[in-house]
């Protein structure tokens, strides 16, 4: 960067849609995913001006969807869930169990280690979900707060995701965009090469033992214990009961001649709450479990109403019903081997945000009748059915297991916490899950394949040998991540090609001139960090591997070593509940804003002061 770069009106427009595009990811404007494919739309229309290729070629704009990191992405997505399905996350419970006994520094260390190592080859928002059941049953059975165990387990998950290369999303973009910036780099300089699988792997390692070692030691005085949310040292019913004040008790009731109730709808009544839900109704020959609200209530309809017993008692002396003595029609669909209370969290993308629960209809899609929704600090549990919800809440139900199974699969827009038995659980294809899992492996190191194709054998062997089906795989993807990462290549594409990377570069190498080299890596360490707070760290990494490129080549430092400065740093994302993981965790651990800013203000600067340590001791 000898030569003075001059501001054109190119850049100015690219610098332009950078302001709105931050803008639109920093106030939520709209969802990230439509952020981004509005932003790529937009670099699009400006191939409309006369003379004018556009920002980016019109028959380039799309290439983000075929790219090498977005294949990648969607086949270890696929790779995560069949090794879910095999049912490895409920047995490695019970080994960190045995072997952690109920200690709980030990717990964490253990816990942390696991879920950090399986995160360096799965994306860290998956292996935060697979184990938020396995550390509440953990917590109940060890009598522990799990407000004490999820955030170490949500931290190592996203430090885990810097062990591998394809641990994280802006670790898969990194390779493709240094590609990219090869293209542009100013004559007679070398080509950046790309990164291997675990080039990145002493720096991820360094980087989760010392968040272990942070909670093992510091864990006592900077993790909270939420009263709302206490471990439990009896039964599950025991736990709900604490925690939301739910009674889980069912009662079964017929309705008499004299009931006020005949002729009337579920929703007439609907509104009892603690007074009683009622989870069940039999009408004739017809049994409807969480029953809608125009099911009709008949002479002699049974109804399951759950709740205290004097509430019921009341309930139905009010509207003359007959309490049996015991369980008999609604004896085996909801005997506790068949169906329970269920804790289900919505995450960051789900789709379900913005709707009511009338919207989402948990009823008559999954037969759960939603009990009370946790939300920060409030448990919620009246007017639920025009509840609008958020990212981070918790619903608690009552359901069927084999229905909860078909939420569980819907990944995208819920989380099952509770640990449930399970009948479509396939732990017969464990061996061939293991086995595409190694040979992936093998050919991510061994061979020169690329790594999307690597990865997408692994997946496509675990379809094949019916580790996981076709539809499950498809439900797996996380679309929203896909097509935010897939519309955001063009931007990072039009800061490379039309300067702006460079003249940005040169501005700020005006303003720090002479400072040593790692004080440049240490800002853009620090910028990156900042980024990742308010937008998606896949935007973070579109929009600073270029500029940080640029500022090494203009130092004479290894410009690779910088754009992976920014792949990490973005991974730092401790101070307040904007990663996925962190929304994903604040809900059933009960934490509230002030949590993460007295966990996460050491473990941000720690992670700084290693990172840059770090690659400066190995590049």
């Amino acid at each position: 960067m000898t030569e003075t770069l001059q501001l054109t009106s190119e850049m100015i427009a690219v610098m332009g849609i950078l302001v709105f595009a931050v803008y639109l990811f920093a106030f939520e404007v709209v969802r990230v995913d439509v952020a981004a494919i509005l932003i790529m739309v937009v670099i699009g229309l400006s191939s409309l001006i006369p003379g004018y290729d556009g920002l980016v070629p019109a028959e380039h704009l799309f290439d983000g969807y075929s790219s090498n990191a977005v294949m990648s992405i969607i086949a270890v997505m696929v790779i995560g869930a069949g090794l879910d399905r095999t049912g490895m996350m409920g047995q490695l419970a019970g080994k960190i169990l045995k072997f952690g006994g109920r200690t709980e520094g030990r717990i964490i260390m253990i816990i942390s280690s696991v879920v950090g190592v399986i995160s360096s080859f799965m994306q860290n928002i998956g292996a935060a979900a697979l184990f938020l059941p396995v550390v509440n049953r953990i917590a109940r059975r060890g009598n522990m707060a799990i407000s004490r165990l999820l955030m170490p387990m949500g931290f190592c998950a996203i430090l885990g995701g810097t062990i591998t290369m394809i641990g994280s999303s802006p670790l898969i973009l990194l390779n493709d965009l240094i590609i990219n910036s090869n293209r542009v780099l100013p004559a007679g300089t070398t080509a950046m090469e790309t990164f291997g699988l675990f080039d990145v792997t002493p720096i991820g390692l360094v980087l989760l033992f010392s968040g272990i070692t942070y909670f093992v030691f510091a864990g006592r005085f900077v993790l909270p214990v939420v009263k709302d949310k206490p471990g439990e040292s009896g039964s599950m019913l025991r736990y709900f009961k604490e925690v939301y004040g739910i009674e889980g008790e069912v009662y079964e009731c017929r309705v008499t001649r004299d009931s006020p109730l005949i002729g009337k709808l579920l929703s007439d009544v609907d509104a009892a709450g603690r007074a009683g839900w009622i989870v069940a109704v039999r009408n004739g020959d017809k049994m409807v479990v969480a029953p809608r609200g125009d099911t009709e209530f008949w002479v002699g309809s049974e109804i399951a109403i759950m709740g205290k017993r004097d509430s019921i008692t009341r309930f139905a002396d009010e509207y003359a019903l007959r309490i049996k003595n015991e369980l008999d029609v609604f004896a085996e669909v909801l005997s506790a081997s068949s169906a329970g209370i269920a804790e289900i969290v919505i995450p960051p993308d789900s789709g379900v945000i913005g709707k009511s629960i009338r919207d989402i209809e948990l009823r008559k899609r999954h037969g759960a009748t939603v009990l009370s929704v946790f939300r920060a600090d409030d448990v919620i549990d009246v007017d639920l059915v025009d509840l609008v919800l958020q990212s981070g809440d918790t619903l608690v139900l009552h359901v069927r297991w084999n229905e909860l199974a078909g939420i569980a699969d819907n990944r995208n827009d819920f989380v099952v916490v509770t640990d449930f038995p399970r009948e479509d659980a396939r732990p017969e294809k464990m061996k061939f899950a293991i086995g595409f899992f190694v040979l992936t492996l093998f050919l991510v190191l061994f061979t020169d394949m690329r790594l999307s194709i690597a990865l997408m054998t692994g997946a496509v062997g675990m379809i094949l040998s019916g580790v996981i089906k076709i539809e499950e795989a498809y439900r797996a993807i996380g679309w929203q991540s896909v097509f935010l990462l897939a519309s955001l290549i063009p931007l990072g594409i039009a800061v490379d090609q039309s300067g702006t990377a460079a003249w940005v570069a040169q501005q700020v190498l005006l303003l720090l001139d002479g400072v040593p080299v790692w004080v440049l890596q240490s800002v853009i360490a620090v910028m990156a960090t900042g980024f990742t707070l308010v937008m998606s760290n896949v935007g973070a990494t579109v929009l600073l591997v270029p500029l940080a490129i640029n500022i090494a080549i203009g130092v004479d430092a290894n410009p690779a070593v910088f754009a992976l400065t920014v792949a990490l740093s973005t991974s730092n994302s401790f101070l307040i509940p904007t990663h996925q993981v962190n929304a994903l965790i604040m809900g059933p651990g009960g934490y509230r804003v002030a949590d993460f800013m007295k966990a996460g203000g050491f473990m941000t600067i720690m992670f700084l002061v290693v990172e840059i340590i770090m690659l400066n001791l190995l590049y």
